[in-house]
Protein backbone atom coordinates (compact mmCIF):
# COMPACT_ATOMS: atom_id res chain seq x y z
CA UNK A 1 0.00 0.00 0.00
CA UNK A 2 1.21 3.51 -0.82
CA UNK A 3 2.76 5.13 2.28
CA UNK A 4 0.80 8.36 1.86
CA UNK A 5 -2.45 6.45 1.52
CA UNK A 6 -1.64 4.33 4.58
CA UNK A 7 -0.83 7.47 6.58
CA UNK A 8 -4.13 9.03 5.51
CA UNK A 9 -6.17 5.95 6.43
CA UNK A 10 -4.57 5.70 9.88
CA UNK A 11 -5.10 9.43 10.56
CA UNK A 12 -7.72 9.86 13.30
CA UNK A 13 -9.10 13.06 11.82
CA UNK A 14 -9.65 11.28 8.50
CA UNK A 15 -11.31 8.34 10.25
CA UNK A 16 -13.70 10.70 12.10
CA UNK A 17 -14.54 12.48 8.85
CA UNK A 18 -15.26 9.16 7.13
CA UNK A 19 -17.35 8.04 10.13
CA UNK A 20 -19.35 11.27 9.90
CA UNK A 21 -20.00 10.76 6.18
CA UNK A 22 -21.04 7.13 6.71
CA UNK A 23 -23.26 8.25 9.60
CA UNK A 24 -24.92 10.84 7.34
CA UNK A 25 -25.56 8.17 4.69
CA UNK A 26 -26.91 5.62 7.18
CA UNK A 27 -29.08 8.24 8.89
CA UNK A 28 -30.51 9.45 5.59
CA UNK A 29 -31.25 5.87 4.50
CA UNK A 30 -32.72 4.58 7.78
CA UNK A 31 -34.48 7.71 9.01
CA UNK A 32 -35.57 7.56 12.65
CA UNK A 33 -34.67 3.87 12.81
CA UNK A 34 -31.03 5.01 12.94
CA UNK A 35 -31.55 5.68 16.66
CA UNK A 36 -30.41 2.09 17.26
CA UNK A 37 -26.86 3.49 16.89
CA UNK A 38 -27.38 6.16 19.60
CA UNK A 39 -25.79 4.02 22.39
CA UNK A 40 -22.45 4.18 20.51
CA UNK A 41 -22.51 7.96 20.99
CA UNK A 42 -23.53 7.53 24.65
CA UNK A 43 -20.51 5.34 25.39
CA UNK A 44 -18.15 7.85 23.79
CA UNK A 45 -19.68 10.75 25.74
CA UNK A 46 -19.37 8.78 28.99
CA UNK A 47 -15.67 8.12 28.34
CA UNK A 48 -15.11 11.84 27.74
CA UNK A 49 -16.94 12.75 30.96
CA UNK A 50 -14.78 10.28 32.88
CA UNK A 51 -11.64 12.30 32.12
CA UNK A 52 -12.85 15.90 32.33
CA UNK A 53 -12.83 16.58 36.09
CA UNK A 54 -9.47 14.94 36.97
CA UNK A 55 -7.80 16.39 33.86
CA UNK A 56 -8.96 19.95 34.56
CA UNK A 57 -7.96 19.63 38.22
CA UNK A 58 -4.42 18.42 37.56
CA UNK A 59 -3.79 20.79 34.63
CA UNK A 60 -4.95 23.85 36.61
CA UNK A 61 -2.72 22.98 39.58
CA UNK A 62 0.25 22.22 37.30
CA UNK A 63 -0.25 25.40 35.29
CA UNK A 64 -0.58 27.65 38.34
CA UNK A 65 2.45 26.07 40.05
CA UNK A 66 4.58 26.65 36.94
CA UNK A 67 3.72 30.35 37.07
CA UNK A 68 5.91 30.67 40.13
CA UNK A 69 8.67 31.74 37.74
CA UNK A 70 6.73 34.93 37.03
CA UNK A 71 7.35 36.08 40.59
CA UNK A 72 11.09 35.99 39.96
CA UNK A 73 10.70 37.55 36.55
CA UNK A 74 9.06 40.60 38.14
CA UNK A 75 7.62 43.11 35.72
CA UNK A 76 8.08 40.86 32.69
CA UNK A 77 6.14 38.02 34.29
CA UNK A 78 3.30 40.16 35.60
CA UNK A 79 2.82 42.03 32.31
CA UNK A 80 2.96 38.77 30.32
CA UNK A 81 0.33 36.97 32.38
CA UNK A 82 -1.84 40.10 32.51
CA UNK A 83 -1.74 40.45 28.70
CA UNK A 84 -2.66 36.80 28.19
CA UNK A 85 -5.53 36.91 30.67
CA UNK A 86 -6.95 40.18 29.33
CA UNK A 87 -6.84 39.13 25.66
CA UNK A 88 -8.33 35.75 26.59
CA UNK A 89 -11.16 37.46 28.49
CA UNK A 90 -11.80 39.68 25.45
CA UNK A 91 -11.90 36.58 23.21
CA UNK A 92 -14.41 34.84 25.50
CA UNK A 93 -16.62 37.93 25.60
CA UNK A 94 -16.37 38.19 21.80
CA UNK A 95 -17.42 34.54 21.43
CA UNK A 96 -20.48 35.12 23.61
CA UNK A 97 -21.39 38.30 21.72
CA UNK A 98 -21.06 36.69 18.28
CA UNK A 99 -23.08 33.69 19.42
CA UNK A 100 -25.89 35.93 20.64
CA UNK A 101 -25.80 38.15 17.54
CA UNK A 102 -25.66 35.45 14.83
CA UNK A 103 -27.42 32.69 16.85
CA UNK A 104 -25.89 29.72 14.97
CA UNK A 105 -27.64 27.18 17.22
CA UNK A 106 -31.23 28.32 16.62
CA UNK A 107 -33.49 26.60 14.12
CA UNK A 108 -34.49 23.17 15.46
CA UNK A 109 -37.25 22.01 17.77
CA UNK A 110 -35.71 21.66 21.24
CA UNK A 111 -37.77 18.64 22.29
CA UNK A 112 -36.80 16.80 19.12
CA UNK A 113 -33.14 17.66 19.74
CA UNK A 114 -33.31 16.27 23.28
CA UNK A 115 -34.97 13.08 22.07
CA UNK A 116 -32.38 12.62 19.32
CA UNK A 117 -29.37 12.71 21.62
CA UNK A 118 -28.41 10.35 24.44
CA UNK A 119 -30.33 10.97 27.70
CA UNK A 120 -29.11 13.87 29.81
CA UNK A 121 -30.41 16.02 32.62
CA UNK A 122 -32.03 19.04 30.98
CA UNK A 123 -32.79 21.07 34.06
CA UNK A 124 -32.79 24.54 32.49
CA UNK A 125 -31.36 27.61 34.19
CA UNK A 126 -31.70 27.82 37.94
CA UNK A 127 -33.01 30.88 39.72
CA UNK A 128 -30.57 33.75 39.21
CA UNK A 129 -28.55 34.40 42.40
CA UNK A 130 -27.06 37.75 43.34
CA UNK A 131 -23.47 38.88 42.72
CA UNK A 132 -22.19 37.91 46.18
CA UNK A 133 -23.96 34.54 45.99
CA UNK A 134 -22.04 33.86 42.77
CA UNK A 135 -18.72 34.94 44.32
CA UNK A 136 -19.25 32.88 47.48
CA UNK A 137 -20.40 29.92 45.40
CA UNK A 138 -17.03 29.84 43.63
CA UNK A 139 -15.26 29.04 46.93
CA UNK A 140 -15.56 25.36 47.86
CA UNK A 141 -16.48 24.53 51.45
CA UNK A 142 -15.19 21.04 50.70
CA UNK A 143 -12.87 20.65 47.67
CA UNK A 144 -13.39 16.87 47.65
CA UNK A 145 -17.15 17.38 47.38
CA UNK A 146 -16.52 19.82 44.49
CA UNK A 147 -14.55 17.11 42.69
CA UNK A 148 -17.28 14.52 43.26
CA UNK A 149 -20.09 16.84 42.16
CA UNK A 150 -18.10 18.23 39.22
CA UNK A 151 -18.34 21.90 40.24
CA UNK A 152 -15.85 23.29 37.70
CA UNK A 153 -15.64 26.85 39.05
CA UNK A 154 -14.88 25.62 42.57
CA UNK A 155 -12.31 23.17 41.20
CA UNK A 156 -10.59 25.98 39.26
CA UNK A 157 -10.57 28.27 42.32
CA UNK A 158 -9.05 25.60 44.58
CA UNK A 159 -6.64 24.41 41.86
CA UNK A 160 -5.33 27.92 41.28
CA UNK A 161 -4.96 28.52 45.02
CA UNK A 162 -3.09 25.23 45.53
CA UNK A 163 -0.94 25.74 42.44
CA UNK A 164 0.11 29.22 43.53
CA UNK A 165 0.91 27.83 46.99
CA UNK A 166 3.13 25.16 45.41
CA UNK A 167 4.88 27.84 43.32
CA UNK A 168 6.01 29.62 46.53
CA UNK A 169 7.87 26.56 47.84
CA UNK A 170 11.67 26.37 47.60
CA UNK A 171 12.85 24.78 44.36
CA UNK A 172 14.02 21.54 45.99
CA UNK A 173 10.53 21.00 47.41
CA UNK A 174 8.56 22.38 44.48
CA UNK A 175 10.32 20.52 41.67
CA UNK A 176 9.24 16.96 42.63
CA UNK A 177 5.61 18.09 43.01
CA UNK A 178 5.55 19.93 39.66
CA UNK A 179 7.27 16.98 37.96
CA UNK A 180 4.72 14.60 39.50
CA UNK A 181 1.82 16.75 38.25
CA UNK A 182 3.36 16.86 34.78
CA UNK A 183 3.75 13.06 34.77
CA UNK A 184 0.08 12.66 35.74
CA UNK A 185 -0.86 15.08 32.93
CA UNK A 186 1.12 12.92 30.49
CA UNK A 187 -0.81 9.88 31.70
CA UNK A 188 -4.08 11.72 31.09
CA UNK A 189 -2.92 12.62 27.59
CA UNK A 190 -2.35 8.91 26.95
CA UNK A 191 -5.87 8.15 28.25
CA UNK A 192 -7.32 10.85 25.99
CA UNK A 193 -5.57 9.28 23.00
CA UNK A 194 -7.04 5.88 23.90
CA UNK A 195 -10.54 7.34 24.26
CA UNK A 196 -10.18 9.15 20.94
CA UNK A 197 -9.63 5.82 19.20
CA UNK A 198 -13.34 5.24 19.88
CA UNK A 199 -14.25 8.66 18.44
CA UNK A 200 -15.05 7.44 14.90
CA UNK A 201 -17.52 4.89 16.32
CA UNK A 202 -19.10 7.45 18.66
CA UNK A 203 -19.33 10.10 15.95
CA UNK A 204 -20.90 7.57 13.55
CA UNK A 205 -23.56 6.64 16.11
CA UNK A 206 -24.43 10.20 16.94
CA UNK A 207 -24.42 11.54 13.36
CA UNK A 208 -26.50 8.61 12.08
CA UNK A 209 -29.05 9.21 14.83
CA UNK A 210 -29.08 13.00 14.35
CA UNK A 211 -29.29 12.83 10.55
CA UNK A 212 -32.08 10.26 10.72
CA UNK A 213 -34.05 12.57 12.99
CA UNK A 214 -33.34 16.00 11.47
CA UNK A 215 -32.10 15.35 7.95
CA UNK A 216 -29.41 17.86 7.02
CA UNK A 217 -30.70 20.80 9.08
CA UNK A 218 -28.45 19.97 12.02
CA UNK A 219 -25.33 19.78 9.85
CA UNK A 220 -26.13 23.19 8.38
CA UNK A 221 -26.13 24.58 11.91
CA UNK A 222 -22.65 23.13 12.54
CA UNK A 223 -21.34 24.89 9.44
CA UNK A 224 -22.97 28.09 10.69
CA UNK A 225 -20.78 27.70 13.77
CA UNK A 226 -17.69 27.44 11.52
CA UNK A 227 -18.22 30.76 9.74
CA UNK A 228 -19.22 32.60 12.94
CA UNK A 229 -15.99 31.31 14.53
CA UNK A 230 -14.02 32.61 11.54
CA UNK A 231 -15.58 36.06 12.02
CA UNK A 232 -14.35 36.02 15.63
CA UNK A 233 -10.86 34.92 14.55
CA UNK A 234 -10.74 37.77 12.01
CA UNK A 235 -11.66 40.30 14.71
CA UNK A 236 -8.90 39.00 17.00
CA UNK A 237 -6.27 39.03 14.25
CA UNK A 238 -7.28 42.25 12.49
CA UNK A 239 -8.53 44.35 15.41
CA UNK A 240 -7.43 43.16 18.89
CA UNK A 241 -3.77 42.34 18.26
CA UNK A 242 -3.10 45.30 15.91
CA UNK A 243 -4.72 47.61 18.49
CA UNK A 244 -2.53 46.35 21.35
CA UNK A 245 0.58 46.61 19.14
CA UNK A 246 -0.35 50.14 18.10
CA UNK A 247 -0.97 51.26 21.68
CA UNK A 248 1.83 49.49 23.53
CA UNK A 249 4.72 48.97 21.09
CA UNK A 250 6.83 50.88 18.57
CA UNK A 251 6.61 48.13 15.94
CA UNK A 252 4.71 48.63 12.70
CA UNK A 253 1.58 46.44 12.57
CA UNK A 254 2.25 45.77 8.88
CA UNK A 255 5.79 44.58 9.60
CA UNK A 256 4.58 42.39 12.45
CA UNK A 257 2.06 40.51 10.33
CA UNK A 258 4.36 40.23 7.31
CA UNK A 259 7.00 38.53 9.48
CA UNK A 260 4.46 36.33 11.28
CA UNK A 261 3.39 34.56 8.08
CA UNK A 262 5.94 31.76 8.57
CA UNK A 263 5.00 30.74 12.15
CA UNK A 264 1.30 31.12 11.31
CA UNK A 265 1.65 28.64 8.44
CA UNK A 266 3.49 26.20 10.73
CA UNK A 267 0.82 26.64 13.41
CA UNK A 268 -1.99 26.12 10.92
CA UNK A 269 -0.45 22.98 9.46
CA UNK A 270 0.60 21.37 12.77
CA UNK A 271 -2.21 22.71 15.02
CA UNK A 272 0.40 22.79 17.80
CA UNK A 273 1.69 25.81 19.71
CA UNK A 274 4.59 23.72 21.03
CA UNK A 275 5.62 22.55 17.56
CA UNK A 276 5.52 26.18 16.35
CA UNK A 277 7.55 27.48 19.32
CA UNK A 278 11.05 27.23 17.77
CA UNK A 279 9.89 29.01 14.57
CA UNK A 280 8.05 31.68 16.58
CA UNK A 281 11.15 32.32 18.74
CA UNK A 282 13.37 32.58 15.66
CA UNK A 283 11.06 35.12 13.96
CA UNK A 284 10.58 37.20 17.12
CA UNK A 285 14.32 37.40 17.83
CA UNK A 286 15.76 37.72 14.31
CA UNK A 287 13.04 39.63 12.46
CA UNK A 288 10.95 41.46 15.07
CA UNK A 289 13.85 42.57 17.27
CA UNK A 290 12.68 40.92 20.50
CA UNK A 291 15.49 40.21 22.95
CA UNK A 292 16.36 36.58 23.59
CA UNK A 293 15.74 37.09 27.32
CA UNK A 294 12.15 38.19 26.69
CA UNK A 295 11.32 35.67 23.96
CA UNK A 296 12.72 32.74 25.93
CA UNK A 297 10.37 33.61 28.78
CA UNK A 298 7.21 34.91 27.08
CA UNK A 299 6.88 32.48 24.16
CA UNK A 300 7.22 29.14 26.04
CA UNK A 301 4.85 30.48 28.70
CA UNK A 302 2.43 31.61 25.99
CA UNK A 303 2.55 28.21 24.29
CA UNK A 304 1.34 26.77 27.60
CA UNK A 305 -1.19 29.25 28.95
CA UNK A 306 -2.17 31.60 26.10
CA UNK A 307 -5.17 30.00 24.42
CA UNK A 308 -7.05 33.04 23.08
CA UNK A 309 -8.28 31.23 19.98
CA UNK A 310 -9.46 28.32 22.12
CA UNK A 311 -11.28 30.65 24.51
CA UNK A 312 -13.20 32.25 21.63
CA UNK A 313 -14.18 28.78 20.40
CA UNK A 314 -15.20 27.49 23.86
CA UNK A 315 -17.51 30.45 24.50
CA UNK A 316 -19.05 30.24 21.04
CA UNK A 317 -19.65 26.48 21.37
CA UNK A 318 -21.31 27.01 24.77
CA UNK A 319 -23.71 29.56 23.29
CA UNK A 320 -24.28 27.30 20.25
CA UNK A 321 -25.36 24.31 22.34
CA UNK A 322 -27.39 26.44 24.76
CA UNK A 323 -29.34 27.72 21.75
CA UNK A 324 -29.65 24.28 20.18
CA UNK A 325 -31.10 22.76 23.37
CA UNK A 326 -33.06 25.96 24.17
CA UNK A 327 -31.19 26.15 27.46
CA UNK A 328 -31.81 29.57 29.09
CA UNK A 329 -28.64 31.41 30.11
CA UNK A 330 -28.62 33.90 32.96
CA UNK A 331 -25.86 35.89 34.66
CA UNK A 332 -24.47 32.84 36.57
CA UNK A 333 -24.13 30.87 33.32
CA UNK A 334 -22.42 33.73 31.47
CA UNK A 335 -20.04 34.28 34.40
CA UNK A 336 -19.31 30.55 34.49
CA UNK A 337 -18.51 30.53 30.75
CA UNK A 338 -16.23 33.59 31.02
CA UNK A 339 -14.35 32.42 34.13
CA UNK A 340 -13.97 28.79 33.09
CA UNK A 341 -12.82 29.58 29.55
CA UNK A 342 -10.45 32.36 30.69
CA UNK A 343 -8.87 30.87 33.79
CA UNK A 344 -9.14 27.31 32.50
CA UNK A 345 -6.73 28.11 29.68
CA UNK A 346 -3.89 28.01 32.24
CA UNK A 347 -2.19 24.66 31.93
CA UNK A 348 -3.75 23.77 28.59
CA UNK A 349 -1.15 21.75 26.72
CA UNK A 350 -0.07 23.33 23.42
CA UNK A 351 -0.57 20.12 21.47
CA UNK A 352 -3.10 19.28 18.75
CA UNK A 353 -6.24 17.30 19.38
CA UNK A 354 -9.76 17.66 20.75
CA UNK A 355 -9.76 20.01 23.71
CA UNK A 356 -11.63 18.74 26.74
CA UNK A 357 -11.75 22.19 28.32
CA UNK A 358 -14.79 22.92 26.15
CA UNK A 359 -16.51 20.14 28.12
CA UNK A 360 -15.54 21.89 31.35
CA UNK A 361 -17.09 25.13 30.08
CA UNK A 362 -20.34 23.35 29.21
CA UNK A 363 -20.42 21.59 32.59
CA UNK A 364 -19.78 24.85 34.45
CA UNK A 365 -22.68 26.57 32.66
CA UNK A 366 -24.95 23.49 33.02
CA UNK A 367 -25.29 23.12 29.24
CA UNK A 368 -25.87 19.57 27.87
CA UNK A 369 -22.78 17.84 26.47
CA UNK A 370 -24.60 15.38 24.29
CA UNK A 371 -24.19 17.14 20.94
CA UNK A 372 -20.43 17.61 21.35
CA UNK A 373 -19.34 14.80 18.98
CA UNK A 374 -21.03 16.74 16.18
CA UNK A 375 -18.00 19.03 16.25
CA UNK A 376 -15.29 16.36 16.32
CA UNK A 377 -15.34 15.77 12.58
CA UNK A 378 -14.40 19.43 12.10
CA UNK A 379 -12.18 19.68 15.18
CA UNK A 380 -8.96 19.65 13.17
CA UNK A 381 -10.13 22.70 11.19
CA UNK A 382 -11.10 24.54 14.38
CA UNK A 383 -7.79 23.48 15.98
CA UNK A 384 -5.61 24.76 13.12
CA UNK A 385 -7.38 28.12 13.09
CA UNK A 386 -7.28 28.69 16.86
CA UNK A 387 -3.61 27.65 17.09
CA UNK A 388 -2.72 30.30 14.49
CA UNK A 389 -4.48 32.87 16.67
CA UNK A 390 -2.73 31.65 19.83
CA UNK A 391 0.83 31.91 18.50
CA UNK A 392 0.12 35.35 16.99
CA UNK A 393 -0.94 36.49 20.46
CA UNK A 394 2.26 35.00 21.93
CA UNK A 395 4.39 37.01 19.50
CA UNK A 396 2.41 40.23 20.02
CA UNK A 397 2.86 39.85 23.77
CA UNK A 398 6.61 39.28 23.37
CA UNK A 399 6.94 42.47 21.28
CA UNK A 400 4.97 44.55 23.79
CA UNK A 401 6.65 43.14 26.91
CA UNK A 402 10.10 43.58 25.37
CA UNK A 403 9.40 47.24 24.67
CA UNK A 404 8.40 47.86 28.31
CA UNK A 405 11.31 45.78 29.60
CA UNK A 406 13.79 47.88 27.64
Amino acid sequence: MNKKLKKLITNLGFQILVAMLIGIGVGAAMGKDANIFAPLGSIFIQLIKMLVIPLVTVSIIAGASSLGATKKAGKVGVSTVLYFLLTTAVAVSLGIMLGEVFQPGIGLDAEAVKNAFPPEDYTGAAATPGFWDIMIGMIPANPIESLVSGNILQIIFFGLFLGIAISTLPDQKKKPIVNGLNYITEAFIWMIKMVMYTAPIGVFGLIANATGTFGFDLLKMVFNLVWVNLIGVAILLLVLYPLTLKLFSNLSVRKFFSKMTKPQIVAFSTASSMATLPVNMEVCEDELGVSKQTSSFVLPLGATINMTGNALYYALVAIFFAQMFEQPLGAPQYIAIILTATVGSIGQAGVPGPTLLVVAVLVAAKIPLEGLPLLYALDRIFDMVRTSVNITGDAACAVIVDRFNK
